[in-house]
């Protein structure tokens, strides 16, 4: 029953946008390398992607529980959902951890790793890893991160490759409610054997960052996007969003 009304609520929550295979989902969003212990989120993720040939518009939404487990781990796991046209289905159970290996602001540059693992509804299509590099670093009022990820589906009839990825932010936190700057997502193909770059996926775009304090120990967290595409073969607008509550 339980598992039921989870779905319902990852349904409601891509409800509200307006209805083409994708490759990344359009609720992707940039991972930073720094864990808070003892820290509880319910964290909501959402993002709408315009139609691009004769596909359809895709939306996702992800709503998921995570905790600081000591002063290096943070660990979430959350579902996933996905609307295409008209249709809303439940689409995946995913597992993120992240290790921060360094000491936050001790070093000129913080930095972390990332692993997580995704199980699709579709069985076919077998696990999906993402893991790689975390960094961030600070100049005054300005923040900077650029992730280096790779990713490889296992146990899936489809050819195993390993593909190379990044995310790059950059904000000016101008005040805690209200913080401005802008976010890439870029995915390049094989590793170690790029595609061409017409061929890529790599969207980038402005960028709304804030938090709000509701009560001791309470936070409210949000991030937006509006990313454009850098190549005429993928959707051409993606818009995505992020809200944490943090206690």
């Amino acid at each position: 029953m339980k598992s039921a009304y989870f779905a319902a609520a990852l349904a409601a929550a891509t409800g509200f946008f307006t209805p083409f295979a994708h490759a990344r989902g359009p609720s992707d969003y940039v991972y930073t390398p720094i864990v808070e212990e003892g820290e509880r989120e319910i964290d909501f993720k959402a993002g709408t992607q315009s139609p691009h040939g004769d596909n359809e518009r895709l939306s996702a939404g992800s709503l998921g529980f995570g905790a600081g487990v000591n002063s290096n781990w943070f660990t979430e796991i959350y579902g996933k959902a996905e609307r295409e046209g008209t249709t809303t289905h439940f689409d995946a159970v995913e597992w993120e951890n992240k290790l921060q290996l360094t000491e936050t602001g001790r070093y000129p540059v913080d930095t972390g790793l990332l692993l997580e693992i995704e199980r699709p509804r579709e069985r076919i299509e077998g696990y999906e890893v993402r893991y790689g590099l975390l960094l961030q670093s600070e100049w005054q009022r300005l923040q900077g991160n650029l992730n280096l990820l790779l990713e490889r589906h296992y146990r899936t009839d489809a050819e195993q490759i390993t593909e190379g990825g990044y995310q790059m932010q950059i904000k000016y936190r101008y005040r805690p409610e209200f913080e401005f700057g802008a976010q890439a997502i870029g995915w390049v193909g094989k590793w170690n054997d790029w595609r061409p770059a017409n061929e890529q996926e790599q969207k980038f775009g402005p960028a709304i960052f804030g938090r709000f304090k509701v009560a001791a120990r309470q936070v409210i967290n949000y991030n937006a996007a509006w990313l454009v595409a850098t190549s005429s073969g993928r959707p051409r607008n993606t818009f995505r969003m992020q809200v944490e509550y943090e206690y």
